[in-house]
């Protein structure tokens, strides 16, 4: 079964999108490749504890098992060493990347707290989108009691497009709440 947003994609939003930015054809347009989530431990990358449960709950977020991320090298201000636990991350590509992103807009960025919306700043120069939240507990999939300590999480969306602009277009389509100018 198909997920909901990208049937909406395929239906009508890349046909919106081609006369839109004036595309010749559908497949010029804007798409999202894949979407990676990433969550730092810092310090508490040792307990292996807080690694198991920090890990339950990003595959939960997710859909799917997270990897354990390594420092590449020692830096002595940081309390760093090499091969040391330095966080979590998940690519989600294809219908589990859909689902999420439909899960995240609809359902998790509502339930934060004095929510205005998202950042137009977190374009790259290469049109993909960069975002972090404070708290993991806004999914609904994460146990709100079994957990030790609020994390943050860093979200990148990979757009395979020309420029910003086309990539705000898209997003802009899917739902995301940006901040509109103008506004405080």
């Amino acid at each position: 079964m198909t997920p909901r947003l990208k049937e909406l994609y395929y239906k009508e939003i890349q046909p919106a999108l081609k006369e839109k930015l004036g595309f010749k054809n559908l497949y010029m347009g804007p798409k999202i490749e894949k979407v990676v989530i990433n969550m730092g431990l810092g310090l508490d990358g040792t307990d292996s504890k807080i690694l198991k449960s920090t890990e339950e709950d990003l595959g939960k977020i997710a859909g799917q098992k997270p990897v354990v991320t390594k420092f590449k090298k020692s830096v002595a201000n940081f309390k760093t060493r090499k091969g040391a636990n330095a966080g979590l991350k998940v690519t989600l590509r294809g219908n589990k990347m859909y689902e999420f992103i439909d899960r995240l807009v609809n359902i998790a960025l509502p339930r934060i707290k004095d929510f205005r919306g998202l950042s137009s700043k977190g374009f790259d120069k290469f049109g993909n989108y960069t975002f972090g939240i404070k708290e993991h507990i806004i999914f609904p999939e994460v146990n709100f009691d079994r957990i030790d300590k609020i994390r943050g999480l860093d979200i990148v969306i990979v757009i395979s497009s020309k420029n910003k602009e086309h990539s705000f277009a898209l997003l802009e389509k899917l739902n995301f709440p940006f901040i509109k100018k103008g506004e405080n």
